[in-house]
């Protein structure tokens, strides 16, 4: 199977960089567009308003933009211009990065996991196991 969308779910965590290196190489050795994704989790009490002020707008934009920025990084540091920044919103962020890689076809997804304990995954859940687990598309997690 050819790889020509490849989407690499950032959070602005320490090992964003690791995740976007490694995403950029996957896409630089295949040919790939890369969409570099962050979640703007919106919490379940601004879920039920109906409009969000301008003070609440910017600094979820501000949030976005410094998540995105090391994985930004790693792109032009390897002058690899073929990737594109998006920002979606969700109350889960698993269910938001499936749900984004499907509707635009992604044929890989790319992203981190800091969870090392597995007591802690059990007890916390992961957002790597829940994609890993819904995806149609195969994931690379990396560590």
């Amino acid at each position: 199977m050819a790889i020509k969308r490849i989407l690499c779910a950032v959070d602005g965590s320490k090992i964003t960089g690791r995740v976007a290196d490694c995403a950029v190489e996957l896409a630089q050795a295949t040919g790939a567009k890369l969409t570099f994704l962050t979640i703007n989790v919106v919490p379940t009490r601004a879920r039920r308003t109906h409009y969000w002020d301008a003070e609440s707008v910017n600094a979820a934009a501000a949030q976005a933009n410094k998540q995105v920025a090391t994985a930004v990084k790693s792109a032009k540091a390897v002058k690899f211009e073929g990737y594109d920044c998006v920002v979606a919103s969700g109350g889960n962020v698993a269910d938001a990065i499936v749900s984004y890689a499907e509707k635009n076809k992604a044929d890989h997804i790319v992203m981190g996991t800091s969870t090392t304990n597995e007591l802690a995954r059990l007890l916390l859940g992961s957002v790597a196991t829940a994609v890993v687990s819904h995806a149609k598309a195969p994931v690379t997690v990396v560590k």
